[in-house]
């Protein structure tokens, strides 16, 4: 008698569907994931952490117009703001490449060219946010200064400043409640405002000063400890951050909290599968790139030309056709979606809604309204996809985010799509997207580095 078949579908968890064994996994692998999160709270460092994390596997520095051959491990470090990894396989290059994309930047507030001011008593920096962000959870909090100041010469200074637990933090004061009636009656939107999201960096004066005292204080600090002066800050890209650690979250430990998961958590996965990935066959390249935040734009954006002119050194170095490669390769979009949370349940509609613990979520289509803004996968990829993974043992999911009419939101998909490159998102779930402190489960990261080790050896 033939097995029966399942004709219904039905979500399963990780732990019901993978068991015991995938679990612990799952729990060691997020150890090396809260690492690379904690050293890389900006784009910069998190190239620097992968550079590093590749260079440890074997992978070498590559330029345009340098020679590859099958085999080679190579890596692209775009103004140290993107890298692209890619691995050079053993078949014909026209047969295409196996393309994971993820995005490094996430929201944040950034310093404005001309910051530092004082005023009773007080001194600030003024700042412009960074992507899609809601102001108020930003205020009353320990924030702190990434980046890096290039001096007039030239010099590159990097600067941390609230990472160490000897280093003063930043802070954003926020209203007592005790005068915040009028407050209280108004719209979310208008009541916090971007022009006083302002950075409170001092308050103790310089004797002998005649005027901004406080603001020479911190000039002083930064010039003797950095060698930096005023000026400098017209060259300089200077992020404000969360100044606190990735933390496990939860009593049995199964989720983690922490600032960035959007979408280093794709990232990670991406970058460490296609490392671990034994494979030798197919070509594969790993691009982590900037700008996703703010429209991909900008030459370390996924609109820049960058991947279309890696591809064609490819194409060219292996005796292949570059609109071939480009026609036959196959994109996995790594980007968050948003988990089903049951304090806003009216926003999702359950039944497409990704569950935690349920596995890695695949989005057919992103975008707003009716589809506005995606790339809109095709069945024969979703299908590719599903035997990809069912084949491997990954425990998925399919979703959307959040209800039609609702909202919506993009990724780089429809910036590989218009390559002619077959593209389709998938990524791992994610509560209080764009918050500070974001959380997602450990099990749903592991299974996104399964798939996306599955993918590149498939």
């Amino acid at each position: 008698m033939s097995e029966k078949t399942n004709l219904s579908y039905e979500k399963k968890t990780v732990y019901d569907q993978a068991g015991s064994k995938v679990v612990e996994e799952a729990y060691d692998y997020a150890k090396g994931y809260v690492k690379y999160l904690d050293a890389a709270k900006t784009e910069r460092e998190a190239v620097c952490e992968s550079v590093k994390i590749a260079e440890a596997a074997g992978y070498r520095a590559w330029n345009f117009g340098e020679p590859m051959k099958a085999g080679d491990k190579l890596y692209y470090n775009n103004r140290g703001k993107n890298i692209f990894l890619f691995r050079i396989g053993t078949e014909p290059i026209n047969n295409g490449i196996r393309i994971t994309a993820a995005h490094i930047d996430s929201p944040r507030l950034d310093l404005k060219p001309v910051p530092l001011y004082e005023e009773s008593g007080m001194s600030f920096l003024k700042t412009h946010y960074y992507g899609g962000i809601r102001k108020y959870q930003w205020l009353a909090m320990p924030l702190a200064l990434h980046g890096v100041v290039i001096k007039q010469d030239g010099t590159p200074v990097e600067i941390v400043v609230g990472e160490d637990e000897n280093d003063p933090v930043m802070y954003i004061t926020d209203l007592l409640p005790h005068l915040a009636r009028a407050q209280a009656g108004k719209p979310l939107n208008d009541v916090f405002s971007a022009e006083k999201l302002n950075i409170l960096v001092g308050s103790r004066p310089v004797e002998g000063e005649d005027k901004d005292k406080v603001k020479m204080g911190v000039l002083n600090y930064l010039n003797e400890k950095y060698g930096i002066t005023e000026d400098d800050f017209l060259s300089a890209e200077l992020c404000i951050v969360p100044a606190a650690r990735a933390r496990d979250v939860g009593f049995d430990r199964s989720m983690i909290c922490a600032y960035g998961h959007d979408d280093r958590v794709c990232a990670y996965p991406s970058l460490t599968a296609m490392i671990d990935s034994t494979d030798t066959t197919h070509t594969a390249m790993c691009l982590l790139v900037d700008k996703e935040e703010t429209g991909s734009d900008g030459v370390t954006g996924m609109q820049s030309s960058l991947i279309t002119d890696v591809i064609d050194e490819i194409a060219k170095a292996m005796g292949g056709n570059a609109a071939a490669v480009r026609a036959n390769s196959k994109c996995l979009s790594s980007d968050v979606t948003a988990t089903y949370d049951p304090n806003y349940a009216d926003v999702y509609e359950l039944r497409n809604a990704s569950l935690i613990g349920c596995g890695v979520s695949i989005c057919k289509y992103t975008g707003s309204g009716g589809k506005s803004g995606t790339s809109d996968a095709s069945a024969e990829l979703v299908g590719w996809v599903r035997r990809c993974l069912n084949e491997a043992g990954v425990v998925w999911q399919i979703c959307e985010l959040g209800k039609t009419d609702v909202g919506g939101g993009g990724t780089v998909a429809k910036y590989m799509a218009k390559h002619n490159v077959d593209t389709i998102d998938i990524g791992v779930g994610v509560l209080s997207m764009h918050a500070p402190y974001e959380l997602i489960s450990k099990v749903d990261l592991y299974e996104a580095y399964r798939a996306f080790k599955a993918f590149y050896q498939f």
